[in-house]
């Protein structure tokens, strides 16, 4: 048997489109009906008799063969005539503005012309959403009671950044050696823009502190660079959450260290099982430097000084962007400079933008051979490495003091830890 078609399959016409037409409008005249049950007879607009008159008389026009649009648009007309009068009399017997019904009536229309003219899957689909909408009147108007004017600039803002100006930005190679593409650093900038929002979301839905933990836990899946920056502005605008915040930085740098170990076990297993004490051992060192500051915490209760900080600052997010274009271009100076031969300075450098391309790159390194083992192994230290320096340099210049001194104390550790197992195991 051949697939179901969902843009055209249809009943046997025209009492299949009929059928379809009928079922809309008692769709909308069921939740309509129910929502305005407890009114007096004869007091609401439309119910559910009405609605499904509406659907027929809908199903029927367009069913016309050769007269369907004008008798469409004639029907739409008088409807519109209609629920505008019936709006009009509703109001002056004090029983509020709302045109949702009326409004309702001319979708019901529409969507049984669109079913009887053959569409009857998407027309049914586009019922049952708009019912739906319908029915979470509270719900959606609680969303509204709760979303900020900032939330909703700073929403507003993320769609111009990537839907108005991502897709018109060249995916191409400019500026010194091309290595400038303009895209792919737009979108570093909006998916900075994306996780900050996130940790933002985070925070309304389970408070300030637990909120950061999340967003560090979140951010190192993604990038712990973007978490750690995110975090570090929060702590310095709300110094009571700087311990918290300090320990979502760190939570994001141990997952980091989990991710780079997965990454190398899913393309080489055998080098993959030589990476995986050392980075098991960094991760661990920061866990518990984030377990610490998380304990030191607070009451999850405490108070919140100053002014709620903006779900994302588009300053902030240009900065990042400059600061990234313009280690890409140090990084590609650095492999002028050092050639071929320079392996570990190129991983070092390259671990300042990303770590996960260094970290594909050792893991063919390993694979193709004509090294020794130890070469791509340290190169991968060597780019997380360089990660960790990126991130501390972010968590210093916008957390402030108190934060990179954490932040700092947490990667010396570290660092010293998984240089010790690195220099026990290879």
């Amino acid at each position: 048997m051949g697939g179901l078609d969902t843009e055209t399959f249809t009943l046997p016409s025209p009492l299949g489109g009929l059928a379809a037409a009928l079922v809309i409008g008692l769709l909308f005249g069921l939740e309509r009906g129910w929502s305005a049950r407890d009114a007096a007879e004869g007091s609401r607009v439309a119910g559910l008799r009405t609605f499904s008159l509406i659907g027929l008389t809908g199903g029927a026009l367009a069913s016309l063969d050769g007269a369907a649009a004008p008798s469409l648009a004639a029907g739409l007309l008088g409807l519109a005539v209609l629920m505008a009068v019936a709006w009009r009399e509703a109001v002056r017997r004090g029983a509020g503005l709302s045109a949702t019904t009326a409004v309702a009536a001319l979708c019901t229309y529409g969507l049984a012309a669109l079913a009887a003219s053959g569409h009857v899957l998407p027309a049914l689909a586009a019922a049952i959403v708009a019912v739906v909408l319908l029915d979470y009147k509270s719900a959606l108007h609680g969303v509204l009671r709760l979303i900020q004017h900032q939330e909703l600039r700073a929403g507003l803002q993320m769609g111009v950044l990537s839907v108005v100006v991502l897709p018109l930005l060249p995916d191409a190679g400019l500026g010194p050696w091309g290595v400038l593409n303009p895209y792919r650093l737009w979108w570093a900038v909006v998916l900075l823009a994306g996780l900050s929002l996130a940790g933002h979301v985070a925070m309304r839905m389970s408070g300030p502190t637990r909120g950061v933990l999340l967003t560090g836990l979140l951010g190192g899946l993604a990038t712990s660079t973007a978490a750690t920056l995110t975090l570090a502005r929060r702590a310095r605008a709300e110094p009571a959450l700087l311990e918290p915040a300090a320990a979502g930085a760190l939570a994001a740098a141990a997952v980091m260290f989990l991710r780079v170990a997965v990454v190398v076990a899913a393309l080489e297993p055998a080098m993959g099982r030589a990476v995986a004490p050392v980075m098991g051992a960094c991760s661990l060192t920061v866990a518990g430097f984030a377990a610490w500051h998380w304990r030191h915490r607070g009451p999850d209760g405490a108070r919140v000084d100053g002014e709620p900080v903006a779900p994302f600052d588009l300053g902030t997010m240009l900065g990042f962007g400059l600061l990234l274009a313009a280690v890409l271009v140090g990084v590609e100076a650095a492999k002028r400079w050092f050639g071929d031969a320079g392996v570990y300075a190129v991983t070092a450098l390259s671990g300042l933008v990303d770590v996960d391309p260094v970290v594909v790159s050792m893991t063919r390194l390993w694979t193709a051979g004509g090294t020794a083992p130890v070469v791509p192994l340290v190169g991968v230290m060597l780019a997380t490495l360089g990660g960790m320096v990126s991130k501390l340099v972010f968590a210093w210049t916008a957390g402030g003091w108190p934060f990179g001194r954490r932040i700092a104390l947490a990667y010396a550790a570290s660092g010293a830890v998984g240089a010790a197992v690195a220099v026990a195991a290879w």
